[in-house]
């Protein structure tokens, strides 16, 4: 895992400076602390910094081809690279090294952007052709690695694995985007088609950009996508052997390093199937780590215990406790772009307690996308039902109503906590999975925006980018729709930037087995009855791994890694949220009296604003790290 970096003259052959190219990759040593690199051309200049993971010796980068008209930087891992190298050493390539990096310099050469295609792995890499003096940038399919870009007023375009790289170059002009803060609001992290300092750009998941000397800066075009419109005909039985087979072959690709490897473990099904496979595949004890909370409604140390000693693993565990709330400007300094999933405290800790033995860690993230593992889809489904049976006509007036007099409940009971659901059910499908993914709902932002700041954002709200792909998504259900949605923005958006950034943060490579593209597309192609059956997500996958897991961990409800900020600010940040409304910042765009009814609400228990309060939290301390 690596950082890269580098500027482009797209119009004509400036000079580049070295020492420009260092400071933006140095800005992100963490991910590279094992070796750096810069290499320049007229008008092109690429920079990196290593994580050595496979060939520790032979992998320095930027990497050139032997006559030099190739030159690539490159950050990620190919899994499947030795079948490529060896299908390119049929057409008579010759490798100087035994990387998967110089897979891509000999993978140009003979099929261009189609290289991409041939390629599983999770990467973010740029290659310049100076024979047709062009520069390629591509991002892997699902998003797993980042890529951030910019064009500057003397007409460069810069990029870089992370935000802070593009920061370190003296020309970015740095402003707020507001459409970006009313984005972070509605879903709690910068969307990938968003960013919070203007005229910075995010390549999207599988997608590319080809910039050729002397043409236009064209917009980026997508190299894959993932189909739900298609159904398998196979039968449940032979579905879940594929099934297996494809976990089976994704996780032991992810196995291969040259350091060493082990496994986050959370006692979920997700982390529990891949330790499972891991061991099945490994002749040495498969070493493990959980993070636990000093709230026992938040800790699931016990399941994973119980599998670390099912399959004898060598197991480590620590506590989070309201103490590491000190964390919080480490996040930020690892984010850049404010981040409220609070999930991200714990990963940080797991990140940095599994990094004290090995370089490369296992996760199961991904599976609750792919299979429909998460509460909500099941909620949007049942939503769905009962859209079916009453048009849309009487659905909105009466549920509208109904949704408007209710309470806003949190202190009871989540069966009389309705006010949500009624108000879900007035709305069409894209309009109430988007509120329900997100975090604040828009008739709380609207109490907070100054009149302003909201003339300003002249109608965008952040929910209409989740309305639209699920209205484009190629999808023959709105379960199939919503999971689309989820694969396009909260997926590379929240969960794959949250362990990208946390585990970058101490130098430790993550992998996602669970996220093979080909396990994805299978997926996809699964009856959403196979997805979704009886209430309970992950119903194939879940069946599947009865041969491995005990029923109680496949079938126990699922309790995610959710940090307790709720509690902390009734406690430990207490002041902080009282704090928050007196911040200039916020003030510019928020109402004070506003922010400070919130946080005493929450405080006194009339109401559970802890998730708008941590994102106004995480908001004010990003604002003032960038922008000063």
């Amino acid at each position: 895992m690596c950082a890269i970096a580098g500027i482009f003259h797209p119009d004509f052959p400036k000079p580049i400076e070295p020492a420009r190219l260092r400071a933006m990759a140095d800005a992100q040593s963490h991910r590279g602390p094992d070796g750096s690199g810069v290499w320049t051309a007229p008008g092109i200049g690429l920079a990196h910094r290593r994580l050595a993971i496979i060939d520790l010796g032979g992998g320095a980068q930027p990497m050139s081809s032997a006559d030099g008209a190739l030159a690539v930087s490159f950050n990620g891992e190919i899994y499947n690279f030795q079948e490529v190298r060896a299908e390119l050493q049929a057409k008579g390539a010759a490798f100087r090294t035994e990387s998967d990096t110089e897979v891509l310099l000999h993978g140009w050469a003979a099929w261009g952007p189609g290289l991409l295609d041939r390629l599983n792995g999770m990467f973010a890499f740029a290659l310049y052709d100076d024979r047709a003096k062009s520069l390629f940038l591509a991002r892997d399919r699902l998003g797993v690695k980042p890529l951030h870009y910019a064009r500057l007023g003397d007409g460069a375009l810069i990029f870089a694995s992370e935000l802070k790289g593009l920061l370190a170059h003296p020309l970015l002009r740095r402003a707020p985007d507001l459409s970006a803060v009313e984005d972070f609001m509605a879903l709690g992290y910068v969307p990938d088609d968003s960013c919070l300092v203007a005229g910075v750009g995010k390549l999207p998941a599988g997608h590319f950009l080809l910039i050729e000397r002397g043409k236009p800066l064209p917009t980026p075009r997508a190299w894959w996508d993932v189909d739900f419109s298609r159904r398998t005909n196979a039968k449940p039985a032979a579905i879940e052997e594929e099934l297996i087979e494809l976990m089976r072959v994704s996780v032991r690709a992810r196995m291969i390093a040259d350091v060493p490897l082990g496994a986050f473990l959370s006692g979920g099904v997700d982390s529990s199937a891949v330790v499972a496979l891991m061991a099945e595949a490994s002749r040495r004890a498969v070493k493990t780590c959980t993070i636990g909370f000093d709230l026992p409604d938040h800790d699931e140390r016990g399941y994973a215990t119980r599998i670390a000693e099912r399959f004898a693993t060598e197991h480590r565990t620590r506590l989070v406790g309201a103490d590491d709330v000190a964390l919080v400007d480490t996040l930020v300094a690892a984010f850049d772009e404010p981040f409220a999933d609070a999930s991200a405290l714990a990963t940080y800790r797991l990140c940095e307690l599994a990094r004290e033995q090995v370089t490369v860690a296992l996760s199961g993230d991904g599976a609750d996308e792919a299979f429909a593992g998460y509460r909500r889809y099941r909620f949007h489904a049942a939503e769905e039902r009962v859209r079916g049976l009453l048009p849309a006509a009487w659905r909105a007036p009466l549920f509208g109503t109904l949704g408007r007099l209710y309470p806003k409940a949190d202190w009871a009971p989540r069966p009389l906590r309705a006010k949500t659901t009624l108000l879900g059910l007035a709305s069409a499908s894209g309009e109430a999975y988007a509120r329900g993914v997100g975090v604040t709902p828009p008739e709380l932002r609207a109490r907070l925006w100054r009149e302003g700041a909201r003339r300003q954002l002249g109608g965008h709200r952040g929910e209409d980018r989740y309305i639209a792909t699920m209205r484009r998504a190629p999808a023959r259900e709105p379960l199939d729709a919503a999971q689309y949605a989820d694969m396009k923005h909260w997926l590379p958006g929240d969960i794959l930037a949250k362990v990208d950034r946390t585990s970058m943060a101490v130098s430790l490579e993550a992998r996602e087995p669970l996220l093979d593209y080909r396990l994805v597309e299978f997926a996809a192609t699964l009856p959403a009855s196979l997805r979704l059956h009886a209430g309970q997500g992950k119903w194939v996958m879940k069946h599947a791994l009865e041969r491995y897991l005990p029923r109680d961990i496949l079938y126990r409800p699922k309790m995610g890694f959710v940090t307790p900020v709720s509690a902390w600010f009734r406690g430990a940040l207490a002041d902080e949220a009282a704090a928050l409304a007196r911040a200039p910042v916020l003030g510019a765009w928020f109402e004070p009296p506003a922010i400070e009814r919130l946080a005493a609400d929450h405080r006194a228990g009339r109401a559970d604003h802890g998730r708008t309060l941590w994102q106004l939290l995480m908001l004010e301390k990003s604002v003032r790290r960038l922008f000063g």
